[in-house]
């Protein structure tokens, strides 16, 4: 074979793992994003856990934007209340809605179980540096002996 073409079908064979790549990872970057939101509304309106605390159904843009606060850091927690409040701050004061403690039932178990694992999800990243810098401070005391 030609060495140019040789080289030719190294490049694009390189090329076409890195372009596979990057397909693969905005594929599951998408899943992950309409997912979350889908996982909350069937916690949320379909297994009534909002009805069970008290709470109104939810529609599309309370969803995305109750998704966005479970699974974003603490600055995007206090963007999405600050949005809230300059848009309806009545939405903060109207008193109409009595939270309570849900029922002990299944479904209510299953929503909050949900709910909760979109919560936590973010924060695993957290504890995985902590544990690495906890590694090599064990690492570094124990070469200084």
């Amino acid at each position: 074979m030609n060495t140019v073409v040789r080289l030719v079908l190294r490049i694009l064979g390189i090329g076409a793992l890195v372009a596979g790549g990057l397909a693969l990872a905005l594929a599951v970057l998408a899943a992950v994003i309409l997912l979350a939101p889908l996982l909350f509304w069937v916690a949320w309106n379909v297994l009534d856990f909002g009805h069970a605390v008290g709470l109104p159904e939810l529609g599309f843009w309370g969803i995305v934007l109750a998704t966005a606060f479970l699974v974003l850091s603490w600055f995007g927690k206090v963007v999405i209340t600050g949005v809230v409040f300059l848009v309806d701050p009545s939405w903060f004061a109207n008193g109409r809605a009595e939270v309570h403690w849900p029922e002990p039932t299944f479904r209510n178990f299953v929503a909050a179980a949900v709910l909760a694992l979109l919560a936590s999800r973010p924060h695993a990243h957290g504890h995985k540096a902590r544990r690495r810098e906890a590694r090599s401070l064990i690492s570094d005391q124990g070469g200084n002996r």
